[in-house]
């Protein structure tokens, strides 16, 4: 691995940008990035190549090898931090999900869930 540090230049407006290693413009090869740092050590960048790339990039980089992340371990501590009857409270309470169809509690826990997952729950204020 090339443990050289490389000048990275990012431009990102609305949905487009450009990404430069060292001054070489390298947008049309990538199809995404991920830009990581730590408070006091140097910025990592992972590219992802375009499909349409084919053997023709030419520059510098220090080469990071994306694997997607195993979703398991986070959504099992997710799942047991998880009280079972304010879940089950909160998704009695939800009459948007109560249509009196097949498997209605289950389908409610699990929108209830997702919402929770995705920090989009907001607690109904009642008034």
């Amino acid at each position: 691995m090339d443990d050289e540090l490389h000048q990275v230049r990012i431009t990102a407006e609305h949905a487009t940008g450009s990404v430069a290693l060292d001054g070489l413009d390298i947008s049309r090869h990538v199809s995404g990035y991920e830009l990581r740092q730590r408070a006091g050590q140097a910025a990592e960048l992972m590219l992802r190549l375009s499909p349409l790339v084919k053997d023709e990039f030419d520059g510098l980089a220090r080469v990071v090898v994306g694997v997607d992340p195993d979703p398991g371990p986070a959504a099992a501590a997710f799942l047991s931090a998880i009280d079972a009857g304010e879940l089950e409270r909160y998704a009695l309470a939800r009459h948007d999900l109560m249509d009196g169809g097949p498997h209605e509690l289950t389908r409610a826990m699990l929108r209830l869930l997702q919402e929770w997952a995705s920090g989009l729950w907001q607690p109904e204020v009642s008034g």
